[in-house]
């Protein structure tokens, strides 16, 4: 089996601000497993706080291009590369995924035996931003007919008028927090029992990562359903928190692709926590293996692709608010 890559830039179509940084664009490596003829795309994007650029990406692809050599795709699946960045595993299982699945001429959901997606409501994030213009932005996201907006915030009281103006300006939208782990737990306590006259479905990591007995505390205090993200990456990880949290947030490229989500979610099924679909800013084609597993979650935040001002892959949608595959095998997008 053989493996190439090429890296290419993604422009958003304008600065997204949340706590700790702002994105204009990223590079992405997009990925083609070719077992005689039979082909499989992923792609991986270059992190700044994961440390994750292009030079090391392809280092990793070297290194697994080594491994998976010799291996049929079957078993290639079954491989694990401990060495690579979860990232760059999800890629891999992305496209050993999409290679399966093309091979049987079926659609990556049939493949692993998951509920068809159909079509899926999925989140629209409104950055940091002025609080005009987070109503404006609203208000048109909602013409466009997305039903679920998530709102990025920072630390401070003033915040919250910003979440005050996106529910004045969308009345009967879902609406979910994402601080990004920008406040304390004492201010996470006074900020969600301030929100809850907002009607707010759930917030994402209210608390910095790396204290989960800390969060659990937020979470169990809170008024307001708290989803654990990068506290839990790992099934391990999700053990740990047990039923303290509300939710889990799972973002393939953050926890290695597509089999090791289904492990994470099937440790939050036996524990009774729900599930929510996260995403990187990404073409269609990164953000599609997620989309085959919608079908396990009680939210979905994939709107990666559509930040992009243009994405070099097709076939997700979204732009009305529902994301739904257009494909009918393999992972379902196809080059622009």
């Amino acid at each position: 089996m053989k493996l190439d890559w090429r890296a290419s830039g993604l422009v958003l179509h304008e600065p997204l601000r949340i706590s700790r940084s702002v994105m204009a664009e990223r590079d992405a490596v997009t990925l083609t497993l070719d077992d005689h003829g039979d082909l499989g795309h992923g792609e991986v994007v270059t992190s700044v706080y994961y440390e994750l650029d292009v030079p090391r990406i392809e280092a990793e692809l070297a290194e697994a291009q080594a491994e998976l050599a010799d291996l049929a795709p079957e078993e290639a699946l079954r491989t694990d590369l401990p060495q690579a960045s979860p990232g760059v595993r999800a890629a891999l299982d992305a496209a050993l995924h999409d290679l399966l699945a093309r091979k049987r001429g079926i659609a990556v959901h049939e493949l692993i035996e998951a509920e068809p997606p159909g079509s899926v409501p999925t989140a629209r994030t409104i950055g940091i931003t002025s609080t005009e213009r987070a109503a404006a932005e609203a208000i048109g996201l909602v013409g466009q007919g997305f039903q679920v907006l998530k709102v990025k915030l920072g630390s401070g009281a003033d915040e919250l008028a910003r979440v005050a103006a996106i529910r004045e300006a969308a009345p009967h939208a879902r609406i979910l927090l994402d601080p990004n782990g920008a406040w304390d737990p004492e201010e996470a306590e006074r900020m969600l029992c301030a929100a809850t006259e907002f009607d707010i479905d759930a917030v994402e990591q209210p608390i910095a990562p790396g204290t989960p007995d800390l969060l659990a505390e937020v979470a169990e205090n809170s008024p307001i359903p708290v989803v654990a993200d990068e506290d839990a990456r790992t099934p391990e990880d999700v053990r740990r928190l047990g039923s303290r949290v509300h939710g889990i947030n799972i973002k393939l490229p953050e926890c290695g692709g597509i089999r090791a989500a289904r492990e994470i979610i099937d440790t939050a099924d036996e524990l009774g926590v729900d599930v929510m679909l996260g995403c990187q800013v990404a073409s269609s084609l990164g953000i599609a293996p997620a989309v085959h597993l919608c079908g396990m979650a009680r939210w979905v935040d994939l709107d990666g692709h559509l930040l992009l001002a243009r994405d070099p892959w097709t076939g997700l949608g979204g732009e009305n608010g529902l994301l739904r595959i257009a494909g009918l095998i393999g992972l379902g997008v196809r080059p622009a």
